[in-house]
């Protein structure tokens, strides 16, 4: 039996003269999401890593590439990882906002996304 593909969708919010846009690809272990504003665009890129179930702790999270945006990245890594249950990879990448003000907007598009309203792009079988 054939495995499903990863679901791939596409999130933007308008706020003011901004555009704050997220893509999400979610595979059966993983999930990877770009934060950015103005254009899709890699950032700082963090990594988490939920605990297993029958331990206790906190969701483990570590920067990949990047020195701006880290407490953003990392917390919204963290928060997909423990949320999903997967490995969760987060990209922040911010031009003119500044990280304090963009988190609101990028929380927004993460549970929009996580919720399964966005725009889901066509996978090929």
């Amino acid at each position: 039996m054939e495995r499903e593909r990863a679901k791939v969708a596409k999130e933007e919010l308008q706020e003011k003269d901004t555009r704050f846009l997220a893509v999400y690809v979610e595979a059966q272990n993983s999930v990877m999401i770009m934060l950015s504003e103005r254009e899709d665009k890699l950032g700082t890129l963090a990594i988490a890593v939920p605990k297993p179930k029958d331990l206790m702790g906190s969701v483990t999270s570590s920067v990949l590439l990047g020195d701006k945006n880290v407490i953003t990245a990392r917390m919204f890594a963290e928060f997909v990882a423990a949320k999903k249950g997967k490995i969760a990879m987060v990209s922040v990448y911010l031009e003119k906002v500044g990280e304090m003000q963009a988190q609101a907007f990028f929380m927004h598009l993460i549970e929009k996304i996580i919720k399964g309203e966005s725009q889901k792009e066509p996978t090929a079988i």
